[in-house]
């Protein structure tokens, strides 16, 4: 029952004809009582909003998306750079190590109590005392 009266008043909906405005003004401003200093200050901060919002978005697509993939580009250049020259150096058991490196006064509390927090076995090495 509640379907019939909701398709009778969708169809009914369907039938009637979409009023159409014809009309169109030449001014494109207010008249009358609308034509006040609000409603054109309204108006104006409307139409500079829509400026910004285009500068900026143009800003996004032809500054920083540029700027972006160049930024990577040269990221990953000085990435491979840095690789192909650690490639080259000694293993990390024949490097030598100085006074200040790995300094502890006590053992941290995880893992063996020798690595730090940040500890990568790729790059960090820590000879015991021989």
């Amino acid at each position: 029952m509640l379907y019939r009266a909701a398709l009778r008043r969708s169809a009914q909906a369907l039938r009637t004809p979409v009023a159409r405005r014809t009309y169109s003004s030449a001014q494109g401003g207010f008249e009358g009582a609308a034509d006040n200093a609000f409603n054109r200050e309204r108006a104006a901060v409307k139409q500079h909003a829509a400026e910004t919002s285009d500068l900026w978005r143009k800003l996004s697509i032809y500054v920083v998306l540029p700027a972006l993939a160049i930024s990577g580009a040269n990221a990953y250049r000085l990435w491979s750079e840095h690789w192909e020259h650690e490639a080259h150096a000694p293993p990390l058991e024949e490097r030598p190590e100085y006074p200040y490196q790995n300094l502890r006064t006590k053992n941290f509390f995880w893992g063996d109590g020798d690595k730090t927090l940040f500890w990568n076995d790729k790059v960090n090495y820590h000879k015991k005392d021989e």
